[in-house]
């Protein structure tokens, strides 16, 4: 089950698309620069999505909403190997999507916190929304 890497839909410039003329409000402008975070954060929202942008990453997401999963019960989930399973896993950690915990030999994984579950939701309801 291996994913294709995304790409940016081509989409044509229609009539419409653009100004006419180049004017621009100097308020609007200011206020938006203004308002715009830190480029640190603007980077780490960017890396988020970017990691929520491969099938398999928001399908071990998906799992654990039933509850916190072993590696070896993902894998089978997913029809993937423990190996492959690990390595998005370690991925989704270091974006604080997941977290995990040791028990013996056993390594279980769940929702980092809500904020992942709301940030999934919306993005299940974007898409479904026509």
């Amino acid at each position: 089950m291996a994913d294709k890497a995304p790409t940016e839909p081509s989409v044509p410039i229609q009539e419409g698309d653009t100004c006419d003329v180049m004017l621009f409000d100097p308020k609007r402008v200011d206020q938006a620069r203004q308002n715009m975070p830190p480029e640190r954060q603007v980077d780490d929202v960017a890396g988020l999505y970017q990691c929520l942008g491969q099938p398999t990453r928001v399908r071990i997401l998906h799992s654990l909403f039933v509850g916190e999963l072993c590696v070896c019960d993902l894998a089978q989930i997913l029809g993937l190997s423990v190996s492959a399973v690990s390595h998005q896993l370690r991925i989704l950690r270091s974006h604080r999507l997941v977290k995990y915990r040791r028990e013996g030999k056993m390594a279980y994984y769940s929702i980092d916190d809500e904020h992942v579950k709301e940030l999934f939701a919306l993005g299940l309801e974007h898409v479904q929304h026509a």
